[in-house]
């Protein structure tokens, strides 16, 4: 099998990032320091060429046939060891952590499975940088900030364990095929790992329905009078909605009810 003759597979949601300046800012966006790489879905191998010029690399790749083009092209980057490939779906190899060093995520990941991918990085104690191509919108939910209609409990979490940034916006154009959505590069740089569940939980009745006022949304779970004393003791006005509180109010909060 040679790349020219590989077909996009929709299964996998594959589109492979063809657009050499912007795997260019990738690699510039990178943060210096001695982690491993770990690549989730290098397809061709288009990224991966300009990373194990820079460190050594651990990929992850579910394409049986990805897998043995891949195997072809980087035989002497794998002979070195600066590349290593795992055949198969990254989500079953991944446990409490995927590997055991301390390693940045920087990946086109595919966008089926991203924010899953992302999730359990933030909560991976040896993921210390993720760096990932995703869809845009997916890209804002997490780097969102309060007050911003699409802050809600993915910004909260990410910005709950590090800083957040978007590197570039990407266009279908960069890709064959083409996807029908715009994409974005992100960069969370951990200072925390993702651990506490209950948290979650909290989030997740605070942002049942975005629309309604946070006090609604919370007493679908929590004790009326409980809230009423935590938002006055934090001057939140009973109408505020879920997204105008910032992430240090959502602890806040938390640690009252």
């Amino acid at each position: 099998m040679n790349i020219e003759s590989v077909v996009a597979k929709k299964k996998f949601g594959q589109n492979f990032l063809k657009d050499q300046s912007v795997l260019v800012k990738i690699v510039e966006a990178m943060p210096k320091n001695d982690n491993k790489i770990v690549e989730i879905g290098p397809g061709l191998g288009d990224l991966t060429k300009f990373l194990v010029d820079v460190k050594s690399v651990e990929a992850f790749e579910v394409d049986t046939d990805l897998c043995k083009l891949l195997q072809s092209t980087f035989k002497e980057e794998i002979a070195t060891k600066r590349l290593h490939i795992n055949c198969g779906d990254v989500l079953q190899a991944w446990q409490s952590t995927l590997v055991d060093e301390p390693y940045d995520l920087v990946a086109n990941l595919p966008y089926y499975i991203a924010t899953n991918i992302i999730l359990k990085a933030l909560a991976d104690p040896m993921c210390k940088n993720i760096l990932v191509m995703v869809q845009l919108e997916v890209a804002e939910k997490f780097c969102a900030h309060a007050g911003e209609k699409v802050f809600g409990s993915l910004g909260i979490i990410a910005q709950s364990v590090g800083t957040t940034k978007i590197v570039v916006k990407v266009p279908p154009t960069a890709f064959d095929p083409q996807p029908k959505v715009d994409s974005a590069v992100f960069l969370i740089q951990k200072n925390a790992d993702r651990c506490d569940k209950e948290f979650e939980d909290m989030l997740r009745v605070a942002f049942t329905q975005p629309r309604k006022t946070l006090m609604k949304n919370l007493s679908q779970k929590y004790d009326k009078e409980l809230l009423v004393e935590a938002f006055e003791k934090l001057k939140l006005t009973r109408t505020i909605r879920p997204h105008q509180l910032d992430t240090k109010d959502y602890h806040q909060l938390y640690t009252i009810i």
